[in-house]
């Protein structure tokens, strides 16, 4: 959801997404962070609903100062691409938010709807580190949250509609491939294949993916089983934001 960047003067920005491991390793070496959280961590907009409150509540003890902005959202060859944008608008855009307080940030639509495609932007949420104290020796962590934004489109709800695509290559892996020729996004959480034979799945993907309507993704999957080969009817297990998918899928070869 996060992202992390370099700042000089050995500030480092952590996003949310950064394992505890790396949160404790940077405090144990003199760092200090601040602390916030959001709810909702999603927004959905809509023709009749183009504006929503989210939530930035200071969980540290310390006075928190948190810039908001947004960005278009696309992706290309199954890439990210974020583009500033003031289709949304957001208010306030900085705020000062004292400890154990909250405030609501106003996020709206500043545009129609498309037609017939959903709409995607990424709000962000990034901690405003103060000055370092005279004497102070270590790391400022910054924390920077991001939330996706979709707008429904005016025709009605949006869906994705995936076409799914496996080939066994020579390197023991499967190439899995799916397109989203719908008008709405997916996310995906797990994909597992299982053989005919066996019972545990030869071949799995894990993590949050999202794919956005017209784009593709590609994964090379490791096989646990040599048993695979060209023409064998797979069985695919998938975990989505839309449900889950039980579907079966033959394997192609080089």
């Amino acid at each position: 959801m996060g992202e992390s960047t370099q700042r000089p003067l050995g500030c480092a920005l952590l996003s949310a997404r950064l394992g505890l491991f790396f949160l404790v390793s940077a405090l144990s070496l003199g760092a200090k962070a601040g602390s916030f959280e959001v709810n909702p961590i999603r927004v959905d907009l809509s023709p009749a609903n183009r504006s929503v409150a989210v939530t930035v509540r200071n969980s540290g003890t310390d006075a928190v100062v948190v810039q908001v902005s947004v960005s278009a959202w696309s992706q290309e060859e199954g890439k990210d691409v974020l583009t500033p944008t003031n289709e949304v608008l957001v208010s306030p855009p900085i705020m000062t938010i004292p400890p154990d307080r909250e405030q609501i940030v106003r996020v709206g639509l500043r545009r129609a709807p498309d037609t017939q495609r959903e709409l995607s932007y990424r709000i962000f949420l990034q901690e405003v580190p103060p000055p370092p104290q005279p004497g102070f020796q270590g790391l400022v962590i910054a924390l920077r949250i991001g939330l996706p934004i979709f707008v429904q489109p005016r025709q009605g709800p949006a869906k994705a509609a995936l076409i799914w695509n496996a080939e066994l290559s020579k390197d023991n892996t499967i190439r899995l491939k799916v397109e989203n020729h719908g008008t709405g996004h997916i996310q995906i959480s797990t994909v597992e294949l299982f053989h005919p034979q066996d019972k545990e799945p030869i071949a799995e993907q894990s993590g949050l993916t999202y794919v956005l309507p017209g784009q593709s993704r590609e994964w090379n999957l490791k096989l646990r089983s040599t048993r695979a080969k060209k023409g064998d009817n797979l069985r695919m297990k998938v975990s989505t934001d839309a449900g889950s998918i039980d579907a079966q899928i033959d394997l192609a070869g080089p």
